[in-house]
């Protein structure tokens, strides 16, 4: 109940800045080994776009897939920012042969005359120059994506080359880059009488260690584009004949409300009320679009915030302040709820006024139960965005705060006064979410308090010695007989080892009260020692890494599969945080003599096995591991637990809201939809087990 407590202090902090504002909402019109020595000689000067080739993570997040998408998004973000200054009907994205893109608009075209102060082409600044741009309060974008003036100089210096076309509605305008550099000056190649800007670039080899643009990511960031940009149109064509030449084209006049009516469209999910909430207002030239709408699902929660168009997959000050209005509007109605059946009910009633505020507090909604399963997107547009870091993953503007929560609960108090119907579904799915979070909280604290076995930790953990959780880890290995090869082959100063039994419940499918009072899922929660859902405490985790170790086939893809289903659902922070890692062991073992090597899939055995006859023909034995029990101690060590020579992998989530919708799709009671998207992936997988 602690956490109720808090979020209702922090919306009153809001609410009094709120109340003390009297600006005015207006409706929105448009929808090596280290050398000892250390001199100054050691000091580096990094020229022009030096810095972006040698530290390209601290610009686009990574050189691995995400990073090199990243590329297109920022072309695409100041065709984007044309549109949103009224300048730009349509932007063009087009995946050539090869791996090169095109990006195209029709907006006013890069400013071509000489800049003044460097003394060459103005579009040329743009692409060479850091912290150049025209978003810089000079006048020529009132609100824009960019901040920084590193975007196109950053594409421009990770591209082995890259040509930029600008139309002025006269001449044609032409330069070619090569690594962030040019021999010719911006140079006229011909006439037009349209205006625009194209830019097609080639992402460099020596940056990116693979390049291979994913059509599926490009379409879903441009889906996303066209609906928060209502009317403008926005296309993508894959012309790489090897990947099968497609296309699509996105336009959407009803802007957010038809993304969220998308989205539950794309979970299948039956909606609980049948209108979208929309709310909007103008305060300052910070302009707020919210969209909602709630369905019958359970444990789910997708909330999408975007500043100035640009996708804040960690939230901020915009997305914290609308669950906060949220949670402030439904409490309100709840109270309201409450003194009617009060009123209806013939016992008496105490006095409002002999309730204690404390009282009050504790008998409100939490926000995991007001907000359980949401579809919501919120957009703010403002003139000068605070990003946390160049990928713009955070909004940290505090101004945007009050303004957002003032807006949202004003507008959707309104709302809900005019639409009783929708307002009393979306208050009575909080009650009855609330009422299942308290009865399972009261189960697991009984469970909890029934627990005989040595300091509340499970009996199947064998722990570790260590508590420096900097340095500890713990696998869940499922089997008794896995759990015997892990606790023998282990390290126990450091690693500890919680054994599971039978096949997991999968989260997605069980109220909460199920998977608190679950026999499987128990010895977990009291191993990690965090608590799960409203409870979660992430400083009480026990342990620094928490590592899935499941058998190299379709089952062990399975339980990994429920458990990560159940991380996200219930302790979503320990994959935020990095803590969740996925142990690989290895599928194959190639002996000739006393020669062996472990391979992770076929074409590795394959290519082993080659390795060990060499030119003779002497037999090679291949062992196929069915699953981790048939490891010896020595050979599970070697192979998956040794940190000085196993792989594992970290999981990592770039967009909670997507990952929330992938794991209602996979997880789900809904057939269709899992349906749908395994015959739209599985030509990805070349095995597939079924």
């Amino acid at each position: 109940m602690s956490n109720i407590v808090k979020e209702l202090e922090e919306i009153e902090v809001l609410e009094a800045a709120s109340s003390a504002d009297d600006r005015e909402i207006k409706e929105v019109e448009d929808i090596s080994p280290v050398s000892h020595e250390y001199g100054a000689d050691d000091i580096l000067i990094l020229e022009g776009l030096e810095a972006v080739r040698k530290r390209p993570g601290m610009y686009i997040g990574s050189t691995g897939p995400s990073g090199l998408h990243h590329l297109v998004y920022e072309i695409v973000d100041n065709a984007i920012d044309e549109a949103l200054a009224g300048f730009c009907t349509k932007i063009d994205v087009e995946i050539l042969p090869d791996n090169q893109i095109r990006v195209t608009d029709d907006g006013r075209g890069i400013p071509t005359g000489i800049h003044q102060k460097e003394g060459i082409s103005a579009a040329t600044v743009v692409y060479t120059i850091l912290h150049a741009g025209g978003k810089f309060g000079g006048g020529g974008y009132k609100v824009s994506g960019g901040l920084h003036g590193v975007g196109a100089s950053v594409v421009n210096a990770l591209s082995e080359w890259l040509e930029l076309t600008v139309y002025d509605g006269e001449k044609v305008h032409f330069q070619r880059f090569e690594r962030g550099t040019y021999d010719e000056e911006m140079k006229v190649i011909g006439s037009s009488d349209k205006t625009g800007t194209s830019v097609t670039f080639k992402p460099d080899c020596d940056i990116f260690p693979v390049i291979d643009f994913d059509y599926e990511t490009l379409q879903d960031r441009l889906r996303e584009q066209a609906f928060l940009n209502a009317g403008l149109e926005i296309s993508i064509i894959d012309s790489r004949v090897e990947k099968g030449v497609k296309s699509d084209a996105f336009r959407y006049e009803g802007g957010i409300v038809s993304y969220v009516a998308w989205l539950q469209n794309k979970r299948q999910a039956d909606v609980l009320h049948g209108d979208v909430v929309y709310l909007n207002g103008l305060i300052d030239n910070i302009t707020v679009e919210a969209a909602f709408q709630y369905n019958t699902d359970f444990n789910s929660e997708a909330i999408r915030s975007f500043a100035n168009n640009i996708h804040t997959g960690e939230g901020g000050t915009h997305e914290v302040s609308f669950k906060k209005a949220l949670n402030k509007v439904i409490n309100d109605f709840y109270k309201k709820y409450n003194d009617e059946n009060r009123k209806k009910s013939k016992k008496p009633q105490k006095s409002n006024k002999n309730l204690k505020k404390e009282d009050e507090k504790l008998s409100a909604l939490s926000g995991e139960a007001i907000r359980e399963a949401i579809n919501a997107i919120i957009s703010v547009k403002l003139p000068e965005c605070e990003f946390e870091g160049q990928t713009k993953s955070k909004l940290g503007n505090p101004e945007v705060g009050p303004v957002v929560y003032r807006i949202v609960s004003e507008k959707l108090t309104y709302y809900f006064e005019e639409n009783p119907e929708t307002a009393n579904a979306v208050v009575q799915k909080a009650i009855n979410s609330q009422a299942a979070r308290d009865a399972a909280k009261k189960a697991m604290e009984a469970k909890r308090k029934s627990t005989s076995d040595g300091a509340g930790l499970p009996g199947k953990l064998a722990d570790c010695y260590s508590k420096d959780k900097e340095k500890t880890e713990i696998y869940i290995v499922e089997g008794d007989s896995a759990a015997g090869s892990a606790k023998s082959g282990r390290d126990s100063e450091f690693q500890a080892i919680l054994a599971m039994w039978g096949k997991m419940l999968n989260v997605e499918k069980s109220r909460i009260e199920k998977v608190f009072g679950n026999d499987k899922l128990y010895p977990l929660v009291r191993a990690l020692g965090t608590g799960i859902g409203d409870d979660f405490d992430l400083s009480k985790l026990r342990y620094g890494r928490v590592v899935i170790m499941a058998d190299a086939d379709v089952d062990g893809s399975h339980i990994r599969t429920l458990l990560l289903t159940f991380f996200f659902r219930f302790m979503r922070p320990l994959i935020e945080k990095g803590h969740i890692y996925i142990a690989q062991p290895p599928l194959f073992a190639i002996k000739r003599g006393q020669s062996i090597r472990y391979a992770y899939d076929e074409p590795q055995r394959d290519m082993y096995i080659k390795e060990l006859q060499g030119d003779s023909d002497v037999k090679v034995d291949v062992e196929r591991y069915k699953g981790l029990g048939e490891m010896s101690a020595e050979q599970l060590w070697e192979t998956t637990m040794d940190p000085a020579r196993r792989t594992m992998l970290k999981v990592e989530m770039e967009d909670a809201a997507n990952a929330d919708l992938v794991f209602s799709i996979l997880m789900g009671d809904k057939v269709e939809p899992r349906r749908e998207f395994i015959e739209t992936n599985a030509r990805y997988v070349s095995n597939l087990d079924i």
